[in-house]
């Protein structure tokens, strides 16, 4: 195996997961060149990342047939000997099944994927709790065996000076934001543990710009003028830099609990709507899940949330107490 190309063109949360697979497949083949395709703001990731030659971008803002074209020459030109396709969608398949590609693998989820070498059922039940990095897995396994490797993110020594400022004292960071309301706890809640975190710790606040005003509501409400908003102000992995040495991340399901995990960082990750049944949960050696103590039919709600809650209580979040989340503290 000499040239491999893995194609990962979802989110942000999406494409941390799938850094497994580049760590499973240079354990198995470490002279292969390994390539990456993921749209246009998630290639930051990557910089530096010692196991992956070529990041190729997919600019979803152009139109889908001069984006296509683009990337079937980028990627017929490579003659790969094995591509792995993480998406589900008619774009992606198309590109794999005309890429020349000696072996193919895929999810089935679009009638393209009949023309894989080898497809494979995405299927998330929350009764068996199966993660997504075994999902992704069983796409390599021919090559490399059923059990995954750890997802890892590679921050370089220039991140690590960037935040070294940050890391003089004990640090607590909290991930307070989410794509989706109902995967999020509400402010009033984050303000509240803040109130309660011991004194010696510096508290910093993360997230993307768009998280900023969440971030001050939570000051605000916490009375807290100490508490610093890092929202927008740091790179991708400048935050896995950051996370890496924290006391302890407090995340919601969302993208900052992946980053937490790919640096095997400590993490408290909060469910709200969503399950961890799903298979998207921490995977730090140190890691705790926050949820409801409550008894509720109507969790989970979906797989993603919801903007707001269909029930109109949000109970899933509500009944998460102050001592469940200063649990990953104290224990």
């Amino acid at each position: 195996m000499n040239t491999i190309l893995i194609i990962q063109t979802a989110s942000i949360g999406d494409v941390i997961l799938a850094t497994s697979l580049p760590e499973k497949l240079h354990q198995q083949y470490p002279n292969a060149q390994i390539d990456l395709m993921v749209k246009k703001g998630n290639e930051s990731l990557f910089v530096g990342h010692p196991f992956l030659r070529n990041i190729i971008i997919r600019n979803k803002n152009k139109s889908k047939s001069e984006s296509f074209i683009h990337l079937l020459q980028r990627v017929y030109a490579e003659k790969y000997d094995l591509i792995v396709n993480l998406q589900r969608f008619s774009f992606t398949a198309l590109l794999t099944i005309f890429s020349g590609a000696k072996y193919t693998t895929g999810y089935a989820g679009n009638i393209f994927s009949l023309f894989y070498t080898k497809k494979y059922r995405h299927s998330i039940d929350p009764r068996k709790g199966i993660h997504e990095i075994s999902r992704n897995q069983q796409l390599i396994s021919k090559f490399c065996g059923n059990e995954p490797a750890k997802m890892k993110l590679y921050p370089t020594q220039k991140n690590y000076s960037d935040v070294s400022a940050l890391k003089t004292e004990q640090y607590i960071c909290i991930a307070p934001a989410s794509l989706w309301k109902t995967k999020q706890l509400p402010a009033g809640q984050w303000a509240k543990l803040i109130i309660q975190i011991p004194t010696e710790y510096h508290i910093y606040l993360l997230g993307s710009a768009s998280d900023k005003a969440l971030c001050e509501e939570i000051i605000s409400q916490s009375r807290n003028e100490g508490v610093m908003n890092l929202a927008g102000k740091l790179s991708l992995l400048d935050t896995a830099a950051l996370m890496e040495h924290s006391r302890m991340n407090y995340v919601n399901d969302s993208a900052p609990m992946h980053i937490a995990s790919a640096m095997n960082a400590p993490v408290a990750a909060v469910f709200c709507s969503t399950v961890p049944g799903f298979g998207f949960g921490p995977k730090s050696d140190n890691s705790m899940i926050i949820e409801t103590k409550k008894s509720l039919t109507c969790r989970p709600c979906g797989l993603h949330g919801h903007d707001d809650c269909p029930k109109k209580h949000f109970d899933c979040a509500k009944s998460i107490t102050t001592e469940q989340l200063l649990m990953a503290i104290n224990s």
